[in-house]
């Protein structure tokens, strides 16, 4: 993937977390807009990771839209760091040790 892919997605991230957010806003419904908002993330989140990794990512995006007060974790942040920083940084790791 080129860097300009890379950063797009990062900044569809960070607006996809912000719309998980948005339920703080509006306080009277916030649970019902994380009733829907918990299925449709963790949709989303599974087209943008391919794979186990996704599947495990928008299973987690599904536990925290769903459950109260978990809303402020980043987790399309979360998981593109995983995915562009962490990820990489290890497998750098594991071609240097061989």
């Amino acid at each position: 993937m080129n860097k300009e892919n890379k950063y797009l997605k990062l900044v569809f991230s960070l607006l996809l977390d912000a719309i998980g957010y948005l339920s703080f806003v509006i306080p009277v419904l916030a649970e019902f807009t994380d009733i829907v908002w918990a299925p449709v993330s963790a949709l989303i989140m599974a087209k943008m990771y391919k794979g186990g990794k996704g599947k495990i990512a928008a299973a987690i995006s599904f536990i925290e839209e769903a459950m109260p007060g978990l809303d402020v974790i980043p987790t399309f942040t979360l998981m593109w760091l995983y995915t562009y920083v962490f990820s990489t940084s290890s497998k750098k790791e594991k071609i240097i040790e061989v």
